[in-house]
């Protein structure tokens, strides 16, 4: 017997083909779409403009497809949300649930409140795409956030709702300028068990606030191109760590600073966070890798600059004698993400209002 005909509880909630729900593309209005963009050309979602993303290098301008931080949000009275999506560029990895890198999950808003309502399950077996649906509740206005594949690409979605259901603009993030993210696989979500677990998109859950996650699995090595693309966005705080992706400790003395001062000539006075790699216990050449992290932020303070501060990712784990909070050593599971974004949120909260240096 297949263990979903032992314990209910393990089955895959499925659409079951139901009459009443009308399926609308997400990006019609009243949707609004965040943390990606249409991209013609590639004919699905992306994080950044394609024509950057392959002038960085080969690694971003694939993994530029994987729509790690997109979400679509709305409001609805509908007692039941569907959806209908065409994938591409499914990755399946031994150390990785499918739910985290290939699937949605749906939260709601309801008095202030977010509540995780569960997550849209894919198919064990999925190739191109699926259909299912969540309950949401009792028929009432709520708001709607469904949270993009951390690790596969997304061609289409359609959401789906009861044919009588209303349906109304979300309403704005509190900080409506997004917190900008730009590290390595962890950033991207490697391994979270499912989207909304991936540590932006819980502090943009807890603190109300917008966000762009560049999380390229591997292939964040601060490029010239990529600072450059950074430097040109809008963001109300810059967080970034891609010690582990950098080849060398040579690589990243190179490169780090010198994306934080091209950062720095367009947004003066924008909060950074610089974070190291969340890992207890370095090696040797891990350590100096910190320490070149920590002196980007060390310098900028030598030059009067109070809106930089750097995390030591290394203490973020100490609680668990970092044995319980990564799947492989390197990348988290949902308790180290959960220790990650609670560690940032001090910091994000005194950046929002303007004083960071005071966080501690």
């Amino acid at each position: 017997m297949k263990i979903e005909e032992i314990d209910r509880n393990f089955r895959v909630s499925a659409y079951a083909g139901r009459t009443d729900i009308v399926f609308r593309d997400c990006k019609s209005q009243p949707f609004s779409i965040h943390g990606v963009m249409w991209s013609e050309t590639e004919d699905c979602f992306v994080r950044m403009p394609q024509s950057v993303a392959e002038q960085t290098s080969p690694g971003v301008a694939q993994l530029n497809c994987n729509t790690a931080g997109g979400r679509v949000r709305f409001c609805t009275d509908s007692e039941y949300i569907a959806i209908r999506v065409t994938l591409t560029g499914i990755n399946k990895m031994p150390h990785f649930a499918l739910t985290g890198s290939t699937g949605f999950d749906l939260t709601v808003t309801e008095a202030e409140k977010d509540r995780f309502v569960g997550s849209y399950i894919p198919p064990f077996g999925v190739t191109e795409g699926y259909t299912s649906l969540l309950t949401a509740g009792e028929k009432r206005m709520r708001q709607i956030t469904i949270h993009f594949p951390l690790y596969c690409g997304v061609r289409s979605l359609e959401i789906g709702v009861q044919q009588s259901a209303e349906l109304a603009p979300a309403r704005p993030y509190a900080i409506e300028k997004p917190v900008l993210y730009y590290d390595s696989s962890i950033t991207q979500g490697g391994c979270a068990s499912r989207p909304a677990n991936a540590y932006p998109a819980m502090l943009s859950q807890w603190m109300d606030c917008d966000h762009i996650n560049l999380g390229f699995s591997g292939s964040a090595c601060g490029e010239p191109v990529m600072a450059d693309y950074i430097a040109g966005l809008d963001c109300s705080v810059f967080v970034y760590d891609y010690d582990n992706n950098a080849p060398t400790a040579q690589h990243l003395l190179a490169t780090h600073e010198p994306l934080f001062l091209r950062f720095r000539k367009t947004h003066p006075h924008t909060p950074v966070i610089v974070l190291s790699r969340p890992k207890l216990h370095l090696t040797g050449e891990e350590q100096q890798r910190k320490e070149i992290l920590r002196a980007t932020a060390e310098n900028a303070r030598k030059r009067g600059d109070r809106a930089v501060e750097f995390l030591d990712g290394s203490l973020l784990f100490a609680r668990t004698g970092g044995e319980n909070a990564t799947v492989d050593n390197s990348h988290p599971n949902d308790l180290g993400f959960f220790f990650m974004a609670e560690a940032l949120v001090p910091l994000l909260r005194q950046a929002f209002s303007g004083n960071l240096r005071k966080a501690h």
